[in-house]
């Protein structure tokens, strides 16, 4: 321990030598880092990809499918409509690859939305954008999962009745690695992200080799088309609703801005290229395998997923290259929801460190994450998994109205940004909000751009909204509003705690007028004994009480007392209906009425405490009922003297 003394003040500073001991925590998620290693977690590009892009990536294994499930209503003929769809959806993607390289350069602390927001729309479009986010993190984490175990189903059809509680398990599992840090779980997620992007590339290939050759053919024993509804014509609103469905390719492409924080310097070069490498592979992916979907004639279906469809057939069957494929797109499903347990923490940890979420989620655990934060998105998007019975289909409408709200709220704060950097003289910078903004020579071409991204992304929130409003999507419009107003009615209570507690307009109190000490005994013993000798180190005003439940043993007490209690006053509390907190209380509030101005009662509560754990339970725990009845009273403080009554568990096994 070192010892530092500055300006009256004494710091203890702990300069451990030995490691922690291990015990089941350590075992699991290892042993707790001190904070001094933190700027250490920090990762590269290559494992950034593998943190943050695991869910846009993944999406390409049921963007598609998604896609084709809407067209199927007007049949088999209207999948020839997938490839200009597709084509769209890519050049969104460009479209916000390009705003939000611009974001992680201007905003390097990381936040994402929720910070451009704030900083240039405001608090309350801020927390629309944090309420947005996070409710698609924990959708992310549902349909990745979801989809994942879709995979798995799609290869072993028994497993089909059991798809929810491997859902649940999947999540724990996620759960658990990200618990262990940050460059643990990227190194956990790496190998399965490259080996995905690998047996995908492996797969479109041969697929597209197969069919410039013409050998490809299409796909062998196809599942049953499922019909959602009455066949229907091709229509604009069907093509819009199937664009809606297949936006969702495009949904974790902010987590990196969101994430900034977590790349090695320079923070923003390396978070930014990655932003470009992730970007690109999902285009490509995306593009080839709605190319060869449609050449294939593949049939979106709950019981065999495109991927598998289009696998088996540019592998000829079920073998090796097949499971790879099938293993590949599994794992990477699962391993997507980690992009969610790295943006959900840090996002809740900032909207709690502006007092609009509980202070708790800013706590880092052991190993240095946002552990509150990791265990709350797990069992919130487990409890969607088993409601919505790990349903893509059924979760999909939920899933990117979020994120397309937060998408245009990004750009449209940063298209008012670029503007306001262009009204400034050369070299002049002003700081608002804690950003600092700076004559930019290219503000109008940045301006256009996010601006044409807000337009862009408002526009598909709208198509999403109305295309999906009856399927499921009017409930994340209900609950963002809702959200938000929850947001408020946290800020509110710690708006009014700090201006309860502040010092400013505060007199210094007067000195206590009295002190008075009630002693609780339930016998006379050696802990009552302990409790009234610290008694007498507070006050010597002091009254022993009793409620009486048994009259003999009370008159036993009152002897004993007598001989014992050091001529302390003793007060009976009858209770004949043999309860202990309602007399007590009764006995309180008396005093309450009597009690003079800055007046302070302590009670005093004796409690055995025995070595070993289990012995514990077999005791009252007296002091923690008062204090859940008496908390709320003024002048009142409730303590608890431990009596240790040494090691009654072995003996009892002497005996």
């Amino acid at each position: 321990m070192n010892i530092e003394e500055k300006n009256g003040t004494t710091v203890l500073r702990r300069t451990p030598e030995k490691k922690p001991p291990k015990n089941i925590g350590t075992w699991l998620i290892g042993r707790p880092l001190p904070t001094a290693d933190a700027p250490h977690q920090t990762i590269g590009k290559a494992i950034g990809l593998a943190v943050f892009a695991s869910d846009a990536l993944s999406s390409t294994a049921y963007a598609t499918q998604e896609m084709m499930v809407i067209l199927a209503i007007a049949g088999m003929s209207a999948m020839n409509y997938s490839v200009p769809i597709a084509v769209g959806i890519v050049a969104l993607l460009g479209i916000l690859t390009l705003s939000y390289e611009q974001v992680i350069h201007a905003y390097p602390n990381g936040g994402g939305a929720y910070i451009v927001a704030r900083d240039n729309l405001g608090d309350m479009a801020a927390l629309v954008a944090g309420a947005a986010l996070l409710t698609d993190y924990i959708l992310t984490v549902s349909v990745s999962i979801s989809s994942g175990v879709a995979q798995i189903v799609s290869a072993f059809p028994e497993l089909f009745p059991w798809r929810v509680e491997v859902g649940v398990l999947a999540v724990a599992f996620v759960t658990l690695i990200n618990l262990r840090g940050v460059r643990e779980s990227g190194k956990a997620f790496a190998i399965p992200t490259y080996f995905f992007v690998l047996m995908m590339v492996a797969t479109v290939g041969t697929g597209l080799i197969r069919y410039l050759t013409g050998s490809l053919g299409v796909v062998q024993n196809p599942p049953e088309m499922e019909m959602l509804h009455a066949a229907q014509p091709v229509t604009f609103f069907l093509i819009l609703r199937a664009f809606s469905n297949g936006t969702s390719a495009v949904t974790g492409v902010e987590a990196i801005s969101n994430g900034t924080t977590a790349f090695k310097e320079p923070r923003s070069r390396n978070a930014g290229i990655t932003l470009i490498w992730m970007s690109v592979i999902l285009g490509t992916l995306l593009m080839a395998i709605t190319f060869l979907a449609v050449q294939i004639q593949a049939v979106p279906s709950e019981t065999e997923t495109i991927i598998s469809q289009m696998a088996r057939t540019a592998f000829g069957g079920r073998g090796i290259l097949y499971l790879g494929t099938i293993v590949a797109t599994t794992v990477i499903l699962v391993m997507a929801a980690n992009t969610a347990f790295a943006g959900f923490p840090r996002l809740s940890a900032l909207v709690a460190e502006d007092g609009y979420l509980p202070r708790q989620l800013t706590y880092r655990g052991s190993r240095l994450v946002y552990s509150r934060g990791i265990v709350a998105l797990a069992v919130i998007a487990s409890l969607l998994i088993v409601i919505f019975q790990a349903s893509v289909t059924n979760l999909i409408p939920l899933y990117a109205i979020g994120v397309f709200l937060s998408f245009t709220l990004a750009q449209a704060g940063m298209a008012l940004r670029w503007w306001k950097c262009g009204q400034l003289k050369p070299g002049q910078e002003i700081v608002e909000r804690g950003s600092v903004l700076r004559e930019d020579r290219a503000w109008q071409f940045k301006m256009i751009s996010n601006g044409l991204g807000a337009l862009t992304t408002f526009i598909v929130m709208i198509v999403f909204a109305v295309t999906k409003f009856t399927d499921g999507a009017w409930i994340v419009i209900i609950l963002t509003p809702l959200l938000v107003m929850g947001f408020l009615s946290i800020h509110r209570h710690y708006r009014r705690l700090a201006e309860r507690l502040s010092l400013e307009h505060f007199g210094a109190p007067g000195p206590i007028q009295r002190h008075r000490a009630i002693l609780l005994i339930g016998g006379v013993h050696r802990g009552s004994l302990a409790a009234l000798r610290y008694a007498r180190t507070l006050t010597d005003d002091i009254t022993a009480v009793h409620v009486s439940i048994d009259p003999e043993e009370t008159a036993k007490l009152q002897r004993k007392w007598e001989t014992w209690g050091d001529g302390v006053r003793l007060v009976i509390l009858d209770s004949p209906f043999r309860t202990f907190v309602e007399p007590l209380i009764e006995y309180i509030e008396d005093l309450d009425q009597r009690r003079r101005p800055n007046e302070v009662v302590t009670v005093i509560v004796p409690q055995f405490i025995a070595r070993h754990w289990m012995s514990n339970g077999l005791h009252a725990r007296a002091a923690d009922t008062l204090r859940r009845v008496l908390i709320n009273r003024e002048g009142l403080v409730i303590t608890e003297v431990p009596y240790q009554v040494g090691d009654l568990a072995s003996e009892e096994k002497k005996e």
